[in-house]
């Protein structure tokens, strides 16, 4: 189950939540398949204005990408063109949703997460 946290300036995330989510969604299904929509969880965090820093200086534009995903996605033969792909197409969809501004500064950080480490509703999940 593909799973998104993205944090962002919450004047930056503030009406355009529906198109973010859809634009996000659209890039993992872009990389995976269509079979993935439905598995596609979205969390947006809204960040106030003084809270993101770089380089020990606070800063008003910033995005971050956290992707949860299956630890095999490393292990297949494709795996640089996938990872390339999905760090391309998130950044891509923050910045056609929210401004171009922010592609200099969005990072995508890829999660893995082995199967016997991830429960839905309480069950692992196979």
């Amino acid at each position: 189950m593909p799973h998104l946290t993205v944090h962002l300036p919450e004047n930056r995330l503030t009406g355009n939540e529906t198109m973010l989510v859809a634009a996000l969604t659209d890039s993992v299904v872009d990389v995976y398949g269509e079979w993935a929509r439905d598995l596609v969880s979205v969390r947006l965090t809204g960040v106030p204005a003084g809270r993101f820093a770089q380089g020990g200086k606070v800063v008003d534009t910033h995005a971050a990408v956290i992707l949860g995903v299956r630890a095999g996605v490393f292990d297949r033969p494709d795996a640089a063109q996938i990872t390339a792909r999905l760090g391309t197409a998130l950044t891509d969809a923050i910045t056609r949703v929210v401004g171009d501004d922010l592609r200099a500064v969005t990072t995508v950080e890829l999660v893995a997460s082995p199967p016997e480490r991830t429960f839905v509703g309480g069950a692992l999940t196979a």
